[in-house]
């Protein structure tokens, strides 16, 4: 049964960009939702063999949204602590906080928004780590597809560590 508040989402009638920054930041939205009320052990505890952890997967995809969007589109990224090309973006131990990884994940957010907003969907891109052009189009379908992802592993994970469950936020 539909619920007749989504009846009336401006998203289901909006232009192409809308819908598709709309889809985007209901999963960008999720991935910190998975977050709330766990402790910082619970946060970084591996889950995986792999060592899958919550905290992990947001310090990568603040990573993958800085690539993908800012520097394939000309963007100043920031400086990074760790190395992108390697597992370092998927753990949390180098020593870094907690809160430190939110608000990273936060910057490349805004930094992307940023982007989006400003180019059109046809805007071509070069990501730097590979000889090839992308569209802005392109790279928000990818971008969906990857935190969507990995938000549906941080839904495992957080029910592993306390059975709390749900693909995205109530109400």
């Amino acid at each position: 049964m539909t619920n007749p508040a989504e009846l009336k989402n401006p998203t289901y009638t909006a232009d192409e960009k809308a819908v598709l920054r709309e889809s985007l930041d209901r999963h960008r939205d999720a991935v910190l939702w998975k977050l709330e009320g766990l402790d910082d052990e619970a946060l970084r505890r591996p889950m995986t063999p792999t060592g899958t952890s919550l905290l992990g997967l947001v310090k990568h995809l603040g990573s993958v949204e800085y690539g993908w969007f800012v520097a394939s589109f000309g963007g100043e990224v920031e400086p990074l602590w760790f190395d992108p090309y390697s597992d370092e973006d998927m753990r949390a131990d180098q020593g870094e906080t907690t809160q430190q990884i939110i608000d990273f994940y936060g910057r490349a957010r805004a930094a992307a928004d940023r982007v989006i907003e400003s180019r059109s969907l046809d805007e071509r891109g070069r990501p730097d780590w590979r000889d090839v052009e992308v569209s802005l189009r392109w790279v928000l379908v990818h971008m969906i597809e990857e935190t969507a992802r990995h938000a549906g592993h941080m839904d495992i994970v957080r029910e592993l560590i306390d059975g709390a469950a749900g693909s995205h936020r109530p109400g």
